[in-house]
């Protein structure tokens, strides 16, 4: 059986929810992300990117490139609350659907045209997410993954594209390249030192070319360029997590230990999330006294993916959950709701050097391992 899946896009999203807070903000070229000059751009309106701002990009750049530009700080808290509140709409209607990211979801619709026009669908639930968060969202609908994020893409702003399989390669064959999702800069460079620059370009080359050059990447993006996608919808869950735990070699109530057990942990699990670009938003500590009595607690947070909000988070759970003052035999961690999303996601107060910090502690630990490098107190 054919396919039919749907990717949906919240337009812009951070501004878009900037706006929906603040309608004095419409039409106006705004930036989100840390207010000096050496923070960076998390997110731009579309009237800043006519004047060349993009995300990543350093704030005194893209002042410099848009003056008139409104700049906020940006709150995450806000973010995943209708972040949430979008995913929760798509279950309540969905068959099968994945949270790919904080804005964005993939929906396997198979099979429903025998019940209801697919597009038709699709299209219902466009202006439902609209009515009731209040914000613009996209959404492209064909027979893979790849195709459906592409249409996505050229359908935006608030629009909505159905990319029918016998017209998948008209489709694609006279876009960039770079439209191809997951082909990063290098990749690009790369291709275009080749020779290639359309998407038709990278279609007739021959595969095997493209795999002695590139290896299997090479290879995966000629199919994506072929309109070849086999990858599934994974069901969403916010049960999906990742978690730590250290029991002591003797029981102990020294708060100090326990902590510094806790900032260790904290900081393997954030690594562990942005290597594999995830963030989370619940956060979880478990205690195991010295007479096997086992208590935990969790909080839902603003997603994440940063050592110090994880390690002040896992530091207040624990101060609230050690209330018997016994010896403890065992201390926990476990971070869920994760969601596909970069560390710069929530880097709105940070400046250029905490990115490149990260970065660079990052670039150590998947070189020599995750304990290559730590802070002094986890020593």
């Amino acid at each position: 059986m054919e396919r039919t899946i749907v990717h949906f896009d919240l337009d812009a999203f951070f501004v878009s929810v900037e706006r929906l807070l603040n309608s004095k903000l419409e039409a106006k070229p705004l930036i989100i992300g840390g207010v000096g000059d050496r923070a960076v751009v998390s997110s731009c309106s579309y009237e800043a990117r006519q004047f060349g701002v993009h995300s990543g990009m350093p704030m005194r750049m893209a002042r410099r490139l848009c003056s008139d530009a409104i700049h906020i700080r940006g709150d995450m808290d806000q973010y995943t609350k209708y972040s949430r509140l979008v995913t929760e709409i798509i279950a309540d209607r969905a068959p099968n659907y994945e949270k790919a990211s904080i804005d964005e979801h993939y929906l396997d619709i198979t099979g429903m045209d025998r019940f209801f026009g697919s597009f038709k669908w699709a299209h219902e639930l466009r202006e439902q997410i609209i009515k009731e968060s209040g914000l613009p969202i996209s959404f492209g609908l064909s027979v893979n993954k790849t195709v459906a994020k592409i249409a996505t893409t050229e359908s935006k702003p608030n629009g909505e594209l159905w990319v029918k399989k016998d017209k998948v390669n008209p489709f694609l064959d006279p876009l960039n390249m770079r439209k191809i999702p997951m082909l990063g800069k290098q990749s690009y460079l790369k291709l275009r030192r080749m020779g290639l620059s359309t998407i038709l370009s990278l279609r007739q080359m021959p595969p095997d070319m493209l795999l002695f050059a590139m290896g299997k990447n090479g290879l995966s993006f000629w199919k994506k360029a072929n309109g070849i996608d086999l990858s599934p919808v994974i069901q969403y869950a916010e049960r999906k997590s990742i978690s730590k735990e250290h029991t002591f070699q003797y029981d102990t109530i020294s708060i100090q230990s326990i902590t510094d057990t806790l900032v260790t942990m904290s900081e393997e699990l954030g690594f562990a999330l942005r290597k594999n670009a995830k963030l989370c938003s619940v956060i979880t500590v478990k205690i195991r006294y010295s007479n096997f009595d086992t208590h935990s607690l969790q909080k839902s947070i603003a997603y994440t993916s940063l050592d110090y909000k994880i390690i002040e988070v896992a530091k207040d759970l624990f101060t609230r959950l050690y209330t018997k003052r016994m010896m403890i035999r065992l201390v926990g961690l476990k971070l869920s709701g994760m969601v596909a999303g970069v560390q710069q996601i929530d880097l709105f107060e940070h400046q250029e050097e905490d990115i490149k910090l990260y970065q660079a502690m990052d670039a150590i630990r998947k070189k020599y391992g995750s304990k290559a490098i730590r802070r002094a107190i986890a020593y």
